[in-house]
This record gives C-alpha cells, structure tokens and sequence, in this order.
C-alpha cells in the first residue's frame, strides 16, 4: 500500500507544516516544487492532493482534530489563491464550466483545484464551492448555461445526498454534461458507481486534463 512514508520528502515535509498550520513555510515549499517542475497541475495531484488526502486519513481516525483538519484545508486553499496569476492559458475558449460541491459538503479544494485546470484549460470556470443548495444551482445554471457542470464529493457519508442531487439536475437539464470526482470515490462500490447515471466520473487532474483536451480539440479560438 502506498503511503505518505512513500513519497518524496518535499511533500512530507508540506504535510508536516500543513498539520501545524505554518502557512509561510507551505507556501515556500510549494514554490520551490514549481522552481524544480514548473507545472502547477503537478503541484496540486502529486503534493496538495496527497497531503489533503493524509490529513483527511489522519482525521478520520481521531490521529488529528477537526481543527487542525480545518487549518491544513485553509492554508492549502490560501496557497491556491496565491498561484492564481499563473494560471495563464496558452488559448481562450468560449466554453464555460460551473464547479461546486454536494450539498452539506464542507471540503472545497479539491474543486478549486479542477475550476483552475479549466481556467489553464482556456475555460471560463464559475466557482461556486460548498454551501450552495441543489435549487440554488439550479438557478445559476438557468442564468450562465454553462456547456459543463463539475461536482466534488469528498464524504462518502454524502453519497445519498449526490444522487439526488444528479436526478434534480436531470430532470431540469437532460443534456448538460456533468462530471463529478473527490476522495469519496476511492471507497465507493461498483453497485454504487453503478447507480450514478450517464455522468463523467474523473479521478484525477491528469484524467480530467485529457477529458479537456479532447474538447478543446474540436472546438475553435
């Protein structure tokens, strides 16, 4: 089994400062990966995402507290902020995604992180993070027509809470594009997946970058 013992020391020494909530040291660390390997996709899967992931593992069972599971999220989120003027793409699309969590979600990183591929990507990405109720969404929708939704589920606990929210979106756009992703899948069964419908399921940035590209490929400046 793959463990964070497993990894390159840079990313457990992020996930060190992360637990203590040392911003200034995290941001550093990620700055010097993008001095080494100046891709900022790699820096979210191969550091920011398998840090999140441990410190998720590590909350899970009571290694850490809520608290500092919320600290190591807010010092990661901050970070991304940060990185935001990098994200220059090499073409603009007139294509629009609108990305957002389950309802009752609290994790939003992970989404942050695909609305920022799709900003490198040349998309125009509407980033609505957590809190946002399935009739709420429903309304933006209506009002931006997005060409693509992207969801994020990070609890499991909340898979219930996914499909209905799929069959709403359903019955008012049958023929929108959905994607979906987050840490949940990875404990999800086949008879689970099975009950999710005609939608896109993406388990990482690089699966999600080639799932871009294929568009972006067909489409025009």
């Amino acid at each position: 089994m793959d463990t964070i013992q497993n990894k390159p020391i840079l990313v457990q020494e992020y996930l060190q400062n992360l637990l203590k909530g040392n911003r200034a040291n995290c941001s550093s660390i990620a700055r010097q990966y993008l001095k080494e390997n100046p891709s900022i996709k790699d820096l979210y899967e191969e550091v920011f995402k398998v840090s999140l992931y441990e410190v998720g593992r590590l909350w899970e069972t009571n290694q850490i507290t809520v608290a500092t599971e919320h600290l190591a999220t807010a010092v990661t989120e901050g970070i991304l902020n940060e990185l935001f003027e990098q994200l220059i793409p090499l073409k603009k699309y007139s294509k629009k995604v609108v990305v957002t969590c389950v309802e009752n979600e609290k994790h939003q990183v992970g989404i942050k992180m695909v609305a920022d591929v799709f900003e490198m990507k040349g998309w125009e990405s509407f980033f609505l993070g957590t809190g946002i109720p399935t009739s709420e969404l429903v309304k933006f929708i209506h009002e931006t027509k997005p060409d693509m939704l992207a969801i994020s589920l990070s609890v499991y606990f909340n898979f219930a809470n996914l499909l209905k929210m799929l069959e709403q979106l359903r019955n008012e756009f049958p023929a929108l594009q959905i994607i979906i992703g987050g840490q949940a899948f990875s404990r999800a069964s086949e008879e689970s997946l099975s009950r999710l419908g005609n939608v896109v399921l993406l388990s990482d940035l690089y699966l999600l970058e080639n799932y871009i590209d294929s568009i972006n490929a067909n489409l025009k400046t």
